[in-house]
């Protein structure tokens, strides 16, 4: 949970609802909060200077512009300064009223790049501001601060779009797959607790945006070029396998979030949306009116250096509700993800049997994270032999002689098949578990940690030259189970 929140004061309505919030999230979390407020007296004064030639004749003369000056740059230093130190007063009085001691920090300059320089050179895990400051006309959407702000820095950042408390609303949080989106999938679980709301994630995948690229594409097609194209081909696989296909990925995505959800003790509604994403959530908060909308600072397709996704930037200007924009990631178990999102062919699964038995849920682990990282759903044979290929020869034979397996069981870059059958000797050198032993070892949850609690007792059993492993051998190595899975 959030430590250290920091808040960009103007005294704007905006501004002291985003108090009101940190205040109530600090009294249950016990974060520091630090109110600022930016002042830019040289900008007055250089405002001034221009200004002197449409000065009264009477002030034009040498005497009298110089004596302008001095008191002008002593008022407008101190008077800046008695406005912030105002603003921070306000601040003070709310920390005060919920027995909470705030930092003030009064910083001088032009504001966005002060605020911004600031927040970067301390601890703050959240940044709480208003979307809208006291330049505010109708037609606006966004204040420049803030959106300068959320473009700069690389905190979570809470924006106060709602000026009237309200006791209804959920805490939704929009999820693509993006460790940003989990970050913030994370911290909505911990904010419904903090606040006592309900939490909701939605996902959003795209089956239209194919067809209209089709049909564009075939407006410019030539005869040849369709054929060399094999245009209906690729359009009949978009209708039958890719848009079903996205669909799957993205719900896969909400079942992820339901079962981290579920191990915090949360239930959570999922909701799968298809449209563009950022007019589809926006539609969605239109109707659900949430209390606050979570958002991934950058998305699944994002490359790394971009300050803000395109579906973020369109609802950092257009959703009626708070919005919390995510920077912290977070990555969910290869179980998680192999539930949900991964299959296997045949020929995998096969290849996967003739793998030692205690060895098998690791390499099963290292081919999902392998496959999820190339962006496969399916783990075919071929995918298991980009894995292998990528492991040297040595460190396949290092680890095989660690723990007593033939190389060739392993495979790597040199073997033909990377999961040869065990050898009979090897086999028979196995330790056999009695009942017992079993049934303490399926008390072990969940079954990703059985898997290595197997392997660390199958692996004590074999250096005391132990043939058969007993539940007084399993409650034996327990202590060292334990420091295992931390």
């Amino acid at each position: 949970m959030y430590q250290s929140i920091y808040l960009p004061l103007d005294n704007s309505v905006h501004s002291l609802v985003g108090v009101d919030i940190a205040i109530a999230l600090a009294r249950q979390t016990g974060a520091q909060l630090t109110g600022s407020h930016v002042y830019a007296a040289k900008l007055h004064d250089r405002r001034f200077r221009q200004m002197e030639g449409g000065l009264p004749e009477a002030y034009q003369k040498e005497d009298k512009l110089i004596e302008q000056r001095d008191i002008h740059d002593d008022l407008i230093t101190r008077g800046l300064s008695v406005i912030s130190d105002s603003y921070l007063d306000v601040f003070d009085a709310k920390c005060q009223a919920a027995d909470l001691t705030g930092k003030r920090v009064n910083l001088e300059g032009k504001n966005w790049q002060a605020l911004v320089m600031d927040i970067g050179a301390g601890d703050y895990d959240l940044v709480v501001m208003g979307a809208l400051g006291l330049g505010t006309v109708s037609y606006s959407q966004i204040g420049s601060v803030c959106e300068r702000v959320a473009r700069r820095i690389d905190r979570d950042l809470l924006v106060v779009r709602e000026t009237e408390a309200r006791d209804d609303g959920a805490i939704v949080v929009a999820l693509d797959g993006s460790p940003q989106s989990y970050g913030g999938l994370m911290a909505a679980l911990e904010l419904g607790k903090v606040f006592g709301r309900p939490v909701a994630a939605v996902a959003v995948f795209d089956p239209h945006f194919h067809y209209v690229a089709f049909n564009s594409i075939a407006k410019v097609l030539s005869t040849e070029a369709a054929k060399v194209f094999r245009f209906e081909e690729q359009e009949k696989l978009h209708e039958e396998i890719i848009d079903s296909g996205l669909a799957k990925i993205y719900q896969g995505h909400l079942d992820v979030a339901a079962k981290l959800a579920k191990e915090q003790g949360v239930e959570i509604k999922t909701t799968l949306l298809a449209g563009k994403s950022f007019e589809q959530l926006l539609e969605y908060t239109h109707e659900s009116r949430p209390w606050l909308l979570l958002l991934g600072r950058i998305g699944v397709h994002s490359e790394a250096g971009m300050d803000l996704g395109s579906a973020t930037e369109n609802l950092l200007r257009l959703a009626n509700c708070n919005l919390l924009l995510s920077a912290r990631c977070f990555e969910p178990p290869i179980e998680h993800i192999a539930e949900t999102t991964m299959a296997w062919t045949e020929e995998a699964e096969a290849r996967m049997l003739r793998i030692p038995d205690f060895a098998r849920g690791m390499a099963r682990k290292a081919i999902i994270k392998h496959a999820a990282r190339e962006g496969h759903t399916i783990v075919t044979s071929d995918v298991i032999d980009s894995l292998m290929s990528t492991i040297p020869q040595g460190a396949v034979n290092r680890h095989a002689d660690k723990n007593g397996v033939a190389p060739e069981s392993l495979g790597g870059a040199g073997s033909k098949c990377p999961f040869a059958p065990r050898r009979a000797e090897e086999e028979s050198s196995k330790p056999r578990w009695d009942e017992a032993a079993l049934a303490c070892l399926e008390k072990i949850e969940p079954a990703s940690m059985r898997e290595h609690a197997k392997l660390r007792i199958e692996k004590m059993a074999l250096r005391q030259g132990t043939k058969t492993i007993t539940a007084e051998l399993v409650d034996s190595a327990s202590r060292a189970v334990v420091e295992m899975l931390g």
